[in-house]
């Protein structure tokens, strides 16, 4: 796991952190296709959406340096069925200045090091593309490519592929039909 500079910590997100995680992913829905979201998301909005993830068991985390937000992570659910209780999807968003010096892969390396105790088996990412960074910042990670969807996207206009990603963890603690609580520090 890459060591994680002196000023940025990263913790658990809260409901509390739901404006700064608002605005990060809000650059993105206004001038990227990196997520399929048309609409702007509000802080409430945002803040259900950290607790759903969290009543499921799952980790949701932020860097954090001071009191400033400069990106998330989180997995959340593949699927609902019971059958993919042990896979989920990755998603990670930094802040547009906080790109290009490696907080990606801190902030997944520590999402990934999470999941083998949460029965977390498989791991999926989905990638709108064109994404070179984020492709590469998954290939670093150890993901393979798996899928190519054609033309499942509309944005700004344009058809647009999404690719998916997939990496296998060994589990930790053996196998359990439920996902055990996330203990970090900050």
């Amino acid at each position: 796991m890459r060591d994680v500079p002196a000023a940025i910590a990263i913790r658990i997100a809260r409901p509390g952190d739901a404006d700064a995680i608002a605005e990060i992913y809000n650059h993105y829905v206004a001038s990227s296709i990196a997520t399929f979201e048309l609409a702007q998301v509000d802080a409430t909005e945002m803040a259900a959406r950290v607790t759903d993830v969290a009543s499921h068991g799952l980790p949701w985390i932020v860097a954090e340096s001071g009191s400033r937000i400069l990106g998330y992570a989180y997995a959340g659910r593949w699927r609902t069925r019971g059958g993919y209780r042990h896979s989920v999807e990755t998603s990670i968003y930094l802040a547009p200045d906080a790109t290009g010096r490696g907080l990606g892969g801190v902030l997944y390396d520590h999402l990934l090091a999470m999941l083998p105790a949460l029965g977390v088996h498989a791991v999926i990412g989905g990638i709108a593309l064109p994404n070179p960074a984020s492709e590469a910042l998954h290939q670093r990670l150890g993901f393979e490519p798996v899928a190519r969807f054609r033309e499942v996207g509309l944005k700004f206009g344009q058809w647009i592929d999404v690719a998916y990603w997939q990496r296998c963890l060994p589990v930790g603690g053996g196998l359990h039909s439920g996902a055990a609580g996330v203990a970090m520090r900050a």
